[in-house]
C-alpha cells in the first residue's frame, strides 16, 4: 500500500492520541475519509510497535482487519500499550518517551520454498495446528538473521520445535510491510532543515 507522508503522519498522530486516550487526556481521533480514502480502506493489516530507549515495549497488530486502516492502527496502538503479554501496561511516565512504529501489511503470499524468503523484505506468518506466529520484516534485519535463523525464531514464537522447519515444510506465508515511525519522521525533518 502506498501512503503519502501526510497519511503516515496522520496515522502516527492517531496512534499516539489513541494511547494517550487511555490516560484520559485525549479523545480517540477521527479522520475524514473523503480527504484520505486510503485510510478508510477495510482489510489491510497493521502492527504497532512501541519502544522506549530503543527497547521493545509492546507490539500488537492484525494480519488483516474488518476495520478501516485508520481504526486498525488506533486499536493496535491501544492493544500494544496495554495487552502485549510480554510486558506490563505502558505507564503514563513511559508514554512521554515512547517511540511509535507502524507496519502496514500486504496480503499474505504462500511460498513453495524457503529460498523464496528475502531477508529485510519479507515478514513471515506460520500457521500450525494450534498457533499462529508472525515476525515483521524488520525483525530479521534488526537481528542480522539469515533465513535459517529467521525460520528458527518463527518456530520458537509459534511454540513449536525451533528446528521443525528443517524436517518438515511448514505452512509459511510471506508479506511485505510499509514501515514508518515517529523517529523516522523526526530524522527526515531534521535532515531537510
Amino acid at each position: 500500500m502506498e501512503l503519502t507522508e501526510e497519511e503516515k503522519g496522520i496515522l502516527i498522530l492517531a496512534a499516539r492520541d489513541s494511547i494517550q486516550s487511555l490516560f484520559g487526556e485525549k479523545t480517540i481521533p477521527v479522520v475524514d475519509y473523503n480527504y484520505f480514502p486510503e485510510l478508510g480502506q477495510v482489510g489491510p493489516g497493521a502492527f504497532v510497535t512501541l519502544t522506549v530507549n530503543n527497547k521493545l515495549r509492546g507490539c500488537i497488530g492484525y494480519i488483516s482487519s474488518n476495520m478501516t486502516l485508520f481504526d486498525t492502527v488506533c486499536e493496535a496502538a491501544k492493544q500494544a500499550s496495554t495487552n502485549d503479554p510480554r510486558f506490563y501496561p505502558l505507564s503514563e511516565e513511559e508514554f512521554s518517551r515512547v517511540n511509535i512504529e507502524i507496519s502496514i501489511l500486504s496480503l499474505l503470499t504462500p511460498i513453495s520454498s524457503y529460498q523464496q524468503i528475502e531477508i529485510g523484505k519479507h515478514g513471515l506468518v506460520l500457521d500450525t495446528k494450534f498457533n499462529r506466529a508472525l515476525l515483521l520484516p524488520q525483525v530479521a534485519k534488526e537481528n542480522n538473521y539469515n533465513i535459517q535463523q529467521f525460520l528458527t525464531a518463527l518456530c520458537e514464537k509459534a511454540g513449536i520445535e525451533p528446528y521443525a522447519w528443517e524436517t518438515d515444510f511448514l505452512d509459511i506465508k510471506t508479506f511485505t510491510a510499509t514501515v514508518f515511525s515517529e523517529e523516522g519522521k523526526r530524522k527526515r525533518t531534521h535532515e531537510q532543515n
